[in-house]
């Protein structure tokens, strides 16, 4: 008589899924996650965050399918079983962007921002949201936006907890220079950047904004990398009222820099100049979750509160 054949636990099965997900085999690992799924609902030792981790699994199956609507179902169920789940942030983002549900996908990546701050993926899909926004909508589309969850320093703290020691993240460094197929300065160039952006600095200092602003032109054609030389120029723009280049230079400087305090200040600057009074607090609540006790940020919150 035929032995009958064990049933694979869901952890085995888990297992299994994420093998043919690592050699591309996608539909398959659908399947099988499929199974996993089952089995583990079947369990006596179901766990929440076990059933989240395989929904997020599958929808990441899912969208290397191109499958985006089956991706969002699981990753909402997921991000019920596994509120503020990254991975499955991210996931959803990049289905909805790829179904041009554009403001949906702006609310997941910058609800990943609030959660990590550092996550270079979550900054570049917000940029490029707030891009086909800003030309779909104009510079209202911020308005239109779904409410923007609300992540504590409690929630932030126990999900930190969470991540395996010495897990990869998908982090840039606060220090670190935005990735682009530019080659880097070089010596002479850095030199040459770091005397012009110094001439500016000398220029603000007697209260020539406008010189100052060429300056920092010329210096950043040299060394497109330096930070400070935005965030200073942001401050020129600032000063001579051009606030939407005061925006897009806090952009450059938070692509290099995503946690950079002044660049978050000055665009909250801007966009409050501009209207964009939602805009202006998001800004400011990132820039709290970097430094919750900034004073400048804490006295502007309270004006932009007491403009709704």
């Amino acid at each position: 008589m035929p032995q009958k054949q064990r049933t694979k636990s869901w952890m085995e099965l888990k297992q299994a899924g994420n093998e043919c997900f690592k050699t591309g085999q996608y539909g398959e690992a659908t399947s099988i996650y499929n199974q996993a799924i089952k089995e583990l609902e079947k369990s006596n030792k179901k766990s929440p965050e076990d059933l989240g981790i395989l929904h997020s699994n599958r929808a990441a199956s899912h969208l290397k399918e191109g499958n985006c609507a089956e991706c969002v179902k699981d990753c909402n169920l997921s991000l019920e079983l596994l509120p503020f789940n990254v991975k499955s942030l991210l996931r959803r983002a990049t289905a909805y962007e790829a179904l041009e549900r554009y403001r949906l996908a702006y609310v997941d990546y910058k609800t990943a921002l609030l959660i990590d701050c550092n996550i270079a993926a979550a900054h570049e899909g917000t940029n490029r949201m707030a891009k086909a926004l800003t030309e779909a909508d104009g510079l209202s589309w911020r308005q239109k936006l779904p409410p923007i969850p609300t992540v504590s320093l409690s929630d932030r703290e126990k999900l930190a907890q969470k991540r395996p020691a010495g897990a990869a993240q998908p982090t840039a460094k606060h220090n670190g220079n935005r990735q682009t197929n530019r080659p880097p300065p070089s010596d002479k160039d850095m030199k040459k950047g770091q005397t012009l952006k110094e001439e500016g600095n000398a220029l603000v200092k007697k209260g020539e904004h406008k010189r100052a602003i060429e300056k920092y032109g010329q210096s950043i054609k040299h060394n497109p990398t330096e930070i400070t030389t935005y965030t200073n120029r942001a401050l020129c723009f600032l000063s001579v009222k051009q606030y939407r280049d005061a925006v897009r230079d806090c952009d450059e400087a938070l692509l290099m820099d995503s946690g950079n305090i002044k660049a978050l200040y000055r665009r909250a600057q801007a966009l409050l100049e501009l209207k964009d009074i939602k805009g202006c607090e998001e800004n400011l609540n990132t820039l709290l979750q970097v430094e919750p006790k900034n004073v400048a940020a804490m006295k502007m919150m309270e004006e932009v509160q007491n403009k709704k």
